[in-house]
């Protein structure tokens, strides 16, 4: 399943606050750059997470949000860096793009 140009759309505007974006299909989904920097994913089920690095992991986790973690053959969880943007910040995008803003500080 491949990421929809709708929800790719959708993405853009709703991060539309950062200024010009780009994006790269790639895992199944879409990365979001922001001046060559990935801050945001975009799964092929539409789901759009948000980059954490360093002490920004911890804020993210203290909001709620969950982390994406896949299990590896053999049974092994593995957590990616990114957390899923709340349902709530799908209907504000200045939220979304101070969110995004906080996880380019950190990158």
């Amino acid at each position: 399943m491949s990421v929809s140009d709708a929800d790719i759309a959708f993405a853009k505007e709703l991060f539309a606050g950062l200024g010009p974006l780009t994006s790269r299909k790639m895992m199944g989904g879409l990365c979001l750059y922001h001046e060559g920097t990935i801050f945001s994913m975009l799964h092929s089920d539409g789901s759009i997470w948000i980059k954490g690095a360093g002490p920004f992991q911890k804020d993210l986790t203290e909001m709620g949000l969950t982390r994406w973690t896949y299990t590896r053959d053999g049974g092994k969880e593995t957590a990616m860096p990114y957390w899923h943007l709340p349902d709530t910040m799908l209907d504000d995008p200045k939220a979304a793009t101070d969110l995004a803003r906080a996880a380019l500080a950190h990158l």
